[in-house]
């Protein structure tokens, strides 16, 4: 897919509600960073060839209450973080990269996390018959869905979506949103703009065991929406339900390779 530049309007914003930069003052007040981002590249079954051990995946410790009782199996529902978070890569020139040292260094290290995305995609191919645009589906009617319950502040359906530890942020989030909005309208407006893939990456929780472990995508995801936030008596607090904004996440979707009847859940989201 060509990258699409951010579209500039008079009062747009770039925030969905349920995002972590969310301001709670002045809704969809800041604009949308206008640089490219790095586009990781899907290798496919390119590694399957190759010694993954010692780069591919992170061990997941269990807990210390298991290793201090021996306790010999341990249930691990999610890692509860993010491994290896994405950053924006600054672009770096033809030249200085093929010839210059440290051009050099940059390329080996832009290889290197290309060849972990790509891994990690093949384990998950692999193992659960990943498709790139089924995949896509599910992402975006997952955002769809935590928004949502984000807005009308439904904490209990809203556990589902989400895992254990992202569910305390969010519910944290609705909080603090709740002392001081009374009601919040939220909507998205056709189809994603934008969806990409951005960087793939498994935590392996059994070191014998390379199958035995959890996939993190990260995805980019580019929406039109509509936002506005009501006090008690109904009077417009922020934002504007007429309105179309252009908002861009940084999603970070994760699901189980072991768990019998895994699904994707949301586990992180990224500041841009």
């Amino acid at each position: 897919m060509p990258h699409l530049k951010p579209l500039h309007m008079p009062g747009i914003g770039y925030r969905s509600i349920g995002s972590p930069s969310f301001n709670l003052f002045n809704g969809f007040s800041r604009s949308l960073e206008n640089a490219k981002l790095l586009h990781s590249a899907v290798v496919g079954d390119l590694l399957d060839t190759v010694n993954h051990k010692g780069f591919s995946t992170v061990q997941a410790k269990a807990p210390p209450q298991a290793r201090q009782t021996g306790a010999l199996k341990v249930s691990i529902v999610s890692p509860g973080f993010i491994y290896e978070p994405y950053e924006r890569r600054e672009p770096i020139s033809f030249w200085r990269r093929w010839f210059t040292r440290r051009g050099w260094k940059r390329t080996k290290e832009d290889m290197f996390l290309e060849l972990k995305s790509a891994y990690a995609v093949a384990k998950l191919r692999k193992l659960k018959g990943y498709s790139k645009q089924q995949f896509y589906n599910e992402a975006i009617q997952l955002y769809k869905e935590i928004n949502t319950l984000m807005a009308k502040g439904d904490k209990t359906l809203l556990r589902k979506f989400v895992t254990e530890n992202m569910y305390s942020i969010l519910k944290n989030e609705i909080k603090q949103r709740e002392s001081m909005w009374s009601s919040v309208y939220w909507e998205m407006i056709g189809p994603a703009v934008k969806v990409r893939t951005l960087r793939a990456r498994m935590i392996g929780v059994d070191k014998n065991d390379l199958n035995k472990g959890f996939i993190q995508l990260t995805l980019e995801i580019l929406t039109k929406q509509k936002f506005a936030a009501y006090d008690s008596k109904g009077t417009l607090i922020s934002g504007d339900k007429t309105k179309e904004v252009l908002v861009r996440d940084i999603w970070v979707f994760e699901r189980s390779l072991f768990h019998s009847g895994a699904y994707w859940r949301l586990c992180g989201r990224i500041a841009v």
